[in-house]
């Protein structure tokens, strides 16, 4: 592969969409990013439009290109990584979407979710198969209530004339051609986040998706996530250019990572936080509130799995004490915030904005500030939203250790908050693990990167992933085991807090 060869990576994410450009040793050469509106119709609901989020992919390429000097001509392929379970359905005649991107975050569906388990089995009604819970989190119910709520969707969708996908699979439909032809394919990473895939076989669950009113002819065809699946459209932003790879956001991260071997985890920073373990060939399911997804699959190898514990309320905290609040102007400086105090006075922030993910599955849990005193000032605040995030990860990283039966000894970290030096240094003392940062923070763009460049023979396969794997930091921890039993106490009590505020007649 010639050395002016690169690989650009489409990280189309919940609050921005971003390209990236990488070399071969898997750095980064130049990036364009752009944010798109959060739009927040209701309590409770979370929607994207997604011809925006189309309209600034082709944006973010230009400019990625642009500051790199290069052009399509010098790239060797295209990944996608993408937002999971925020889910899209458009009309294949006209490329317009029906309805709003329903994002992930979105609790709408619970009555769905509720109406799913109350013919049997509860919120564990398709686990065996799917490796999920029924809640809001997943696609299908998505689908389902867009189908049931926007005038004539469910004809035109079992005319076929309607597709759905997450925004990995619109992406690519519009990148390949659009009404003209475009592809409509996805890959088993993001397939297994819709609550219609099963697990074992790769393919969808006929029976799922007739209890959820879904016609098959909607959802896109499933291929491995590192294959060439199609080529930029002509006139598009990178005509002829193989599109190869495609990894739901945490699994990409997870594979920027390296995490190829049985018992290798990573946690992502982002909106929410995701931390996924390796677990090897066969799925193995939880029996502490984690989900069993697909990690990746490369080619015609054998599948990869995982275990996963989601969060939904993070990185969006920070945001909504910024834009909610007016406490800071930027995120970067909840940090010096939180530095201007030596612990967070008693006070604890527990953001179920959305309810609660792993591992409670709580959705009518609502977010609570408890312990609050005269003695509380906005550095407290400051530094209890970020311990939150770190409360919410000692908690999964207990399930993880409880399921796979590994205690880890480390944890490779990666997304925006990676760069708060004051939220590692709590982390690794509140988990009692190292906690480690890579040279390249963005993961999820390299992981999509590599499945891309994997797939045309740019990158040979695993073993350059590795080698071109480079520690930035580590934290070690400095916490002693009293006071740590003791702040996780008290978040725990925290916790309980937020349950059963949500009834009839609070949305």
């Amino acid at each position: 592969m010639p050395d002016t060869k690169y690989v650009l990576a489409i990280d189309q994410g919940t609050t921005s969409t971003r390209a990236i450009v990488f070399d071969h040793s898997g750095q980064i050469v130049e990036s364009g990013q752009i944010e798109h509106e959060q739009i927040f119709p209701r309590a409770g609901w979370v929607e994207h439009n997604a011809e925006e989020i189309w309209k600034n992919t082709r944006e973010v390429v230009g400019l990625a290109l642009t500051r790199a000097n290069l052009t399509y001509k010098d790239l060797a392929a295209v990944g996608i990584t993408n937002q999971r379970e925020t889910a899209v359905v458009w009309d294949r005649t006209t490329g317009k979407p029906v309805y709003n991107a329903i994002v992930w975050q979105d609790t709408r569906t619970q009555k769905i979710a509720d109406e799913l388990g109350a013919l049997g089995g509860g919120a564990d009604r398709y686990k065996a198969k799917v490796g999920l819970p029924l809640a809001t989190y997943f696609s299908g119910p998505k689908i389902k209530w867009i189908l049931d709520n926007v005038d004539g969707a469910r004809a035109k969708a079992e005319a076929g004339d309607l597709a759905f996908g997450n925004t990995d699979s619109w992406v690519l439909w519009n990148m390949t051609g659009g009404v003209d032809g475009g592809v409509h394919v996805t890959d088993p990473t993001n397939a297994s986040r819709t609550m219609l895939m099963n697990l074992d076989t790769l393919t969808w669950n006929e029976d799922i998706a007739n209890d959820m009113g879904i016609p098959l002819s909607m959802l896109p065809e499933i291929k491995s996530s590192s294959e060439v699946y199609g080529h930029g459209r002509e006139g598009g932003m990178v005509p002829g250019v193989p599109i190869a790879g495609i990894l739901g956001d945490q699994q990409a991260a997870t594979f920027g990572q390296a995490c190829f071997e049985v018992g290798h985890a990573k946690n992502t920073y982002g909106t929410g936080n995701f931390m996924l373990i390796n677990t090897g060939t066969e799925p193995i399911p939880s029996k502490n509130g984690l989900l069993t997804t697909v990690c990746y699959k490369i080619g015609d190898q054998p599948t990869v799995y995982a275990l996963e514990g989601s969060i939904a309320v993070t990185g969006s905290l920070v945001q909504w004490l910024r834009d909610n609040l007016g406490l800071i102007s930027s995120a970067p400086e909840i940090e010096q915030l939180a530095k201007t105090v030596d612990d967070n006075g008693g006070a604890y922030f527990v953001p179920a904005f959305s309810g609660l993910f792993a591992p409670y599955w709580r959705s009518d849990a609502r977010g609570a500030l408890v312990g609050l005193t005269r003695f509380v000032n906005k550095g407290h605040i400051a530094r209890a939203a970020l311990e939150a995030t770190a409360f919410q990860t000692r908690e999964v990283l207990d399930a993880m250790n409880a399921d796979s039966g590994v205690d880890l000894t480390e944890l490779k970290v990666d997304g925006g908050m990676v760069q708060d030096e004051l939220l590692m240094q709590f982390q690794a003392d509140i988990l009692g693990v190292t906690v480690i940062r890579p040279k390249v923070a963005e993961t999820t763009a390299l992981g999509a990167a590599y499945a891309a460049g994997i797939a045309v023979g740019f990158w040979n396969g695993e073993q350059d992933v590795i080698d071109n794997w480079a520690e930035d930091k580590r934290w070690e921890p400095q916490m002693d085991d009293a006071e740590r039993d003791r702040q996780f106490r008290l978040w725990k009590k925290a916790v309980t807090k937020t349950f059963d505020w949500v009834d009839d007649d609070v949305v």
